[in-house]
């Protein structure tokens, strides 16, 4: 299954004969879910604040930092689920470098 936006390049025939060729379903989504979108303001509020903590004043080296912080996000307890989200997908702890 395919889900897009309702995005004129995601309606066309050629497409269309796409999916039918390789048997996929297209689906179309609303252009805003509140629920899914709440989601990403969160996430993105929380990786501004770890990239904050880590980046010096000129800021410049944010995306040299940026895979420093989302392993940071991704290995970190959260308190609402207590898991982390990395073991969520991956269904164990990851193993940190310093603990090898």
């Amino acid at each position: 299954m395919v889900t897009a936006d309702n995005g004129q390049p995601f309606k066309s025939a050629t497409l269309y004969k796409l999916y039918d060729k390789y048997r996929i379903k297209g689906d179309h989504s609303s252009r805003y879910y509140a629920p899914a979108n709440g989601l990403g303001e969160a996430f993105n509020k929380t990786l501004c604040t770890i990239l904050e903590k880590m980046v010096d004043k000129n800021k410049k080296t944010y995306s040299e930092k940026l895979s420093e912080a989302l392993w940071a996000y991704r290995t970190t307890v959260r308190t609402t689920i207590q898991a982390t989200p990395y073991s969520l997908i991956f269904g164990g702890e990851a193993v940190l470098p310093l603990e090898i």
